[in-house]
């Protein structure tokens, strides 16, 4: 039983140790940089391989897109507290608030699901299909409490 353990420790220690090496290996140190300090914009050009003209295209979309995106999550909440705030038992009114809500939430992700295909035609094929593979199964699942700001340590 003594040899059991020992032997468990010591596997369980190379199992450890080949993990963090694999991992290590594995990843661009540019890449891990950008996501400690926060800067997605840095992530996108390196971990997606942009070069300067790329890069530049990229943010000039991202400003671009950001005050409408900011309007989307604007009214989203709103349409969300006016239907929260609800005080009728009507089927039809509250029907309405939610309608008017999945509409306001459509035309957000309609718009987001663009401006992301356009940031994926400035990349690589390759890296546009992995970033397109990355970023549209999240929008489904944004929350709209307001709008991305890119931020890496933020929940959206």
């Amino acid at each position: 039983m003594k040899y059991l353990l020992g032997t468990l420790a010591v596997l369980l220690l190379a199992a450890a140790a080949t993990g963090l090496v694999c991992y290590r290996l594995s990843c661009e140190p540019a890449v891990h940089a950008a996501v400690a300090k926060g800067d997605a914009m840095e992530w996108l050009r390196t971990d997606f391989h942009l070069d300067d003209r790329q890069f530049a295209a990229m943010k000039k979309l991202h400003e671009a897109y950001a005050p409408s995106c900011a309007e989307h999550c604007r009214l989203i909440q709103e349409a969300t507290k006016a239907r929260d705030a609800l005080q009728t038992s009507d089927p039809a009114v509250v029907a309405a608030a939610e309608r008017k809500l999945q509409e306001l939430r459509t035309t957000c992700e309609t718009a987001i699901t663009v401006h992301v295909r356009q940031v994926a035609a400035l990349m690589s094929p390759e890296d546009g299909r992995r970033y397109l593979a990355l970023v549209l199964p999240k929008i489904a699942n944004f929350d709209h409490t307001a709008a991305p700001d890119l931020q890496l340590n933020h929940s959206h």
